[in-house]
């Protein structure tokens, strides 16, 4: 059996794999570092505040109001969770695939990646819907602009 051929979907599933591998480390790395970020402004604002300077204080405070909002926009921890486990599920996919265990096991090679490329699909789908219902989630509990304050045109 050749996993390469482009008809088989294993070309797509390995691409998929990368994309949501790294997109994951990187959702990681963002999520982390900005937890760092936050962690180590709010931990120095009393210092600040302390010594009376009291600019350095509200900048760091300021530092810390804006991190939170980038997190929160971006959602990092939930990316990277959710990115992770679809890389994860597309990996056992491949080896179930690969080795024909159930729900392959019985099948011809056609119909094997007949039924990969509907499971990898399912499995790309259903992380798609989640990221967008995560994404209007986000916006509907993100602060609204008060139209009041909304300039007229000109």
């Amino acid at each position: 059996m050749n996993f390469q051929e482009p008809s088989s979907g294993y070309e797509r599933l390995e691409s998929q794999i990368s994309w949501y591998d790294e997109k994951s480390k990187l959702a990681q790395r963002n999520f982390k570092w900005g937890r760092y970020l936050v962690l180590a402004a709010s931990s120095a604002v009393p210092i600040a505040a302390l010594l009376e300077y009291n600019l350095i204080a509200a900048i760091l405070g300021g530092l810390v109001a804006v991190t939170e909002a980038v997190q929160h926009v971006n959602q990092w921890q939930h990316n990277w969770i959710t990115y992770r486990s679809t890389c994860e599920a597309l990996r056992h996919e491949k080896y179930t695939y690969i080795e024909r265990a159930d729900p392959y096991d019985a099948l011809d090679d056609a119909s094997a990646r007949k039924l990969l490329v509907e499971r990898v699909e399912s499995l790309i789908s259903t992380e798609h819907s989640k990221w967008i219902a995560s994404q209007e989630r986000a916006a509907e509990t993100s602060p609204k602009a008060d139209p009041r304050s909304a300039r007229a045109p000109n």
